[in-house]
């Protein structure tokens, strides 16, 4: 299995050409999108090699620029107004500064949506209709093209119309309630799990359309929310309630349906046990000095271990901190027990197998001598792996190159440009 490509140059020292196109390649996408779920989707997209029109308000462009600190800075030490929030999601774009407020700018989109594969917006229920780019006002004149509108609560709904954030979709979508302490209060993920989630839903949906405009010629609408996202992704939790009739509870960082599964303190450090069948709890047990406790019939089985989950639990905590996190570690990995440490954001990218997996990618800056360090795709493909091929860009830094491909002449695009349309 390979690693995706790692390439420490930009569109500015080298030819794209000098890198694998990606599997990709040839799709433009029209990215309307700001903040998160949109910009984490298209940048998958831009990833595997699409070409990424992201248009951006004059000025301030997306709302996730200002999102710090941390801010980027440029060779001379000025905090730049791309912010490392920004940085994260909106690689392999190139930005366009439009304002589509007005008559021209909005002409200029429907130019643009008639040459691309794709569009992908997450404005309010409507926002774009008045606009005239709505997804009915382009399908005519650009039947091919794939629109993919990412919203809070989908287009339709009692809800459609209000505007969703994360937060909201991870309290009403029902993760909160799974998470955090029994006795305490409902706790959000600590990132920004829905929004995340469906931008990548929404570039499943993408391929897929991609997939039957091919054997088609006809492109769709696509309809991608949060909170049918976050609903989606309770997966076995929502399935243990409709097949039982019992609403899950919340357990802290112990699992529902197997025991032991949890964080547990030890002399020097936090780990996780994560047991999942009853070899490895007798193998444990051995690890632990306790040998017994494998026989003990309140822990024979994994249902009898549930059922006995307190009394488990207030043996195993004194138990585990009586030796340091590593040695536990060390002699649990001996005999195959799944067990690891709770690591902090610069233990992640410190640790070895991390390091070897190539998780940071460097990417020069044309603003800055120093490389930008991005995470790294997840995806390996071994034929075609992603691709780094441009930084996150300023505000509006490629205007004047993305209006030459749309076929504007230098002349037009000067007039945009003292109209006040583009910047």
């Amino acid at each position: 299995m390979t690693t995706p490509s790692r390439s420490p140059e930009s569109p500015e020292s080298a030819e794209p050409s000098s890198l694998n196109p990606g599997p990709l390649a040839g799709l433009r996408v029209l990215d309307l999108s700001r903040v998160l779920a949109g910009p984490f989707c298209t940048q998958l997209l831009g990833d595997l090699g699409a070409d990424i029109l992201k248009v951006e308000r004059p000025g301030s462009g997306d709302d996730t620029r200002a999102w710090g600190p941390p801010f980027l800075t440029d060779r001379d030490g000025n905090r730049t107004r791309e912010s490392a929030y920004y940085a994260s999601i909106n690689r392999n774009k190139r930005s366009l500064a439009l304002d589509l407020t007005k008559p021209e700018g909005q002409a200029l989109v429907r130019r643009m949506a008639r040459q691309a594969d794709i569009l992908v917006e997450n404005f309010k229920v409507g926002g774009l209709a008045k606009y005239g780019l709505a997804y009915d006002d382009l399908k005519d004149e650009c039947p091919g093209l794939i629109y993919c509108s990412i919203t809070g609560f989908g287009q339709t709904g009692p809800y459609a119309p209000r505007a969703g954030y994360d937060y909201l979709a991870q309290g009403m979508g029902g993760m909160m309630s799974l998470t955090g302490p029994p006795d305490g209060d409902p706790v959000k993920v600590g990132n920004a799990n829905a929004d995340q989630l469906t931008g990548m839903y929404a570039a499943v949906a993408i391929l897929a359309a991609v997939h039957h405009r091919a054997a088609t010629g006809q492109g769709q609408h696509i309809d991608a929310n949060l909170l049918d996202s976050q609903i989606a992704w309770l997966t076995y939790q929502a399935q243990n309630w409709l097949v039982s009739g019992e609403a899950p509870k919340r357990h802290g960082n112990a699992h529902p349906n197997i025991v032991p599964y949890d964080t547990f303190p030890a002399a020097d450090g936090h780990l996780i046990l994560a047991v999942g069948n009853d070899s490895q709890f007798r193998r444990f047990c051995e690890v632990a000095g306790r040998p017994e406790m494998a026989e003990d019939p309140r822990f024979l089985t994994n249902a009898d271990r549930i059922a006995h989950r307190e009394a488990l639990t207030d043996i195993l905590r004194p138990l585990i901190a009586t030796r340091p996190r590593d040695a536990w570690l060390a002699d649990l990995e001996a005999v195959g027990v799944p067990s690891g440490p709770v690591n902090s954001i610069p233990d992640v990218f410190a640790d070895p197998h991390v390091l070897a997996r190539g998780m940071t990618v460097d990417m020069a800056r044309p603003d800055s001598d120093e490389a930008l360090t991005l995470i790294a795709n997840p995806l390996r493909l071994s034929a075609t792996p992603p691709t780094y091929r441009r930084p996150p860009p300023g505000v509006g830094r490629d205007t004047d190159a993305i209006l030459a491909d749309v076929g504007l002449s230098a002349a037009e695009v000067a007039d945009l440009r003292a109209a006040g349309v583009i910047a």
